[in-house]
This record gives C-alpha cells, structure tokens and sequence, in this order.
C-alpha cells in the first residue's frame, strides 16, 4: 500500500504564501490522478485542484489564478503552491490518489482510494 504524507502546513496572515508537499512512500504508476483536497470542521471534504497523468488540472472557482497544483514524478511528490492565501482557505487540506482523473471534473471523492493524514493550513486576517 502506497502512503502519502502531507507536509508544509502552518499559521501564516492574509496575503502570504505557502507550498503544501505530498510524498508517496513509493511510485505508484496504476494511479494516474493525485488530487488535494481540504475540509474544515463540520463540512464535508472539498476537491480543491487535480493533476492528472497526462498534466489536466483542475482549480476550485474560489482558489482559481491562487493555487497551482504540480507534480514530480522522479520524487513521487505532488504540490500546492497556495499564493494569497485568505481566511477561508483555513482548513486541513489532504492529498489523495486515484486511478484516473476522469474526463468529468472534479474527480468524484468517492473515485480516491489512498489518502493522506492532513496538514493544518491557518489563515490569519
């Protein structure tokens, strides 16, 4: 079983930057679509970007032109470089796995079958 671990959370104020880092334990070629996602207490998960193999992203309306999602495929590792951050961008966000993207996006939840254990983003205003 393939793990991922997310990395690079932290407390930052309005306006500021911060690149979230997901580490496969390693190469995992039968998934072809690694996605973050972020929830915060009391609402359900949110897809917010994709990668899929063959480079397709996909944003959230409310991070689209903020947030970049890329991938290293030589390091097993997938970022978000999360760029004027706000207050409601304040949640645990997740990387997961899945299969395939899809030609449908955002990629159903239910399509991830390998999650990590979360990293605490804290926007201050």
């Amino acid at each position: 079983q393939v793990q991922l671990k997310e990395s690079g959370g932290d407390s930052v104020q309005a306006g500021e930057s911060l690149t979230l880092t997901c580490i496969a334990s390693i190469a995992d070629h039968r998934s072809r679509c690694m996605g973050w996602f972020r929830q915060v207490p009391g609402k359900g998960r949110e897809a917010v970007a994709s990668i899929a193999s063959n480079g397709i992203t996909y944003y959230v309306d409310s991070v689209k032109g903020r947030f970049t999602i890329s991938k290293d495929n030589a390091r097993n590792t997938v970022y978000l470089q999360m760029n004027s951050l706000k207050p409601e961008d304040t949640a645990v966000y997740y990387c997961a796995k899945a299969a395939d993207c899809g030609w449908l996006l955002p990629t159903p939840l239910r399509n991830y079958n390998n999650w990590g254990q979360g990293t605490q983003v804290t926007v201050s205003s």
